[in-house]
């Protein structure tokens, strides 16, 4: 299903959540967006089902705890035979489950914040207002598709001839609307111990980012968890920046570790990957690798100005793989760039450019 481009007929959206208190409120923040309406609601997968085939919706926001048939039961089956961008709006931040329903095909996820049924379901609407109108125009082709890359990185990789001016040993890479399962794509394809060490900004809110670290390390050779202040960064680990903060480096003798701090006042994209490129570019120097995934935005576009001028080297991920070619674009247009790689090739990519 392609994205809407510019929207000329009303946003159709289906909202499902077994809360009749959490559909009217959800409804009720949807229909104030211009452009927008409401066409039907659900209060479990089962019900969701057969309206998305009889309303044939443009989006669904979709919880995941439900009775009869919950939000994974939902999405396996309506990516199969009616794929629809879907953003989970969900209570369950404190384990994999919005994870496993972004592998599933799932574009984005906002959470709820109070698992009861609760007023303070309204503090959602700005994100919600934002994530609507981006995931309305999604390639939801590119999101199904991301969900299978398997990308060719393997020891063989690093023998390749490079192009780059000297083997790098740090990389830091900035994600946002369809990172999660790039991500995985990327540290899951590395099977064997590297000599390089890893940090991430996702945007992502508080408390998601230990659960997402968790599950990047179930499926990867790599030792990944959520930084926290005073961690090394160190070779063969990831350290993923908390929800909600940023993350900066700081080298002491021949160590090099991580500070977790608070956004500025204002800032908008958290945590930032410019104030990390930044930072990193200012220790690392050369021995830097930025890497420029999918998201709206952007934020790392200026982080890789301060890499380039350091010295480092910058990828960004091309646009026929990026759920959202907002970030990749944006640092594209820096003209700083040295290469533009679709989503199965930035593994192999890394590798190259850390060995030569």
């Amino acid at each position: 299903m392609p994205g809407r481009g510019v929207m000329t007929s009303p946003l159709r959206i289906l909202v499902i959540d077994d809360s009749a208190f959490n559909r009217r409120t959800i409804a009720k923040m949807l229909e104030a967006i211009p452009g927008v309406e409401v066409v039907g609601d659900a209060c479990d997968g089962e019900e969701g089902l057969r309206k998305v085939f009889d309303l044939q919706p443009d989006l669904v926001t979709l919880d995941l705890a439900m009775p009869r048939m919950d939000g994974f039961g939902f999405l396996r089956i309506v990516m199969e035979q009616r794929p629809t961008p879907v953003i989970v709006v969900s209570a369950l931040a404190e384990d994999e489950n919005v994870f496993k329903a972004l592998e599933l095909g799932a574009v984005e996820f906002i959470p709820k914040p109070s698992a009861r049924v609760s007023p303070e379901l309204v503090k959602i609407r700005e994100d919600l207002v934002q994530k609507v109108l981006q995931v309305a125009r999604t390639d939801l082709r590119k999101v199904l598709t991301r969900t299978m890359v398997k990308p060719p990185c393997s020891a063989g990789t690093r023998l390749a001839n490079s192009s780059a001016r000297q083997a790098i040993s740090h990389v830091v890479i900035g994600a946002s609307t369809g990172g999660p399962p790039a991500l995985q794509a990327i540290f899951s394809a590395i099977q064997e111990p590297v000599p390089i060490a890893f940090a991430v900004s996702q945007h992502m809110p508080p408390v998601f980012t230990r659960a997402f670290a968790e599950r990047l390390n179930k499926y990867s050779h790599l030792e990944i968890a959520e930084a926290k202040s005073g961690d090394l960064l160190l070779p063969g680990r990831v350290l993923v920046a908390p929800g909600g903060r940023n993350l900066v480096f700081t080298r002491v003798g021949d160590e090099v570790s991580v500070q977790v701090v608070e956004p500025r006042e204002g800032q908008r994209y958290v945590p930032s990957v410019d104030a990390m490129f930044t930072s990193a570019a200012e220790v690392f120097g050369a021995d830097l690798l930025g890497v420029v995934l999918t998201g709206m935005g952007n934020d790392g576009a200026q982080g890789v100005l301060d890499i380039k001028k350091a010295g480092g080297q910058a990828l960004a991920e091309a646009e026929e793989t990026s759920v959202v070619f907002g970030m990749p674009k944006e640092a594209i247009a820096t003209g700083k760039v040295d290469k533009v790689v679709p989503l199965p090739l930035i593994c192999s990519e890394i590798l190259r450019r850390c060995y030569n």
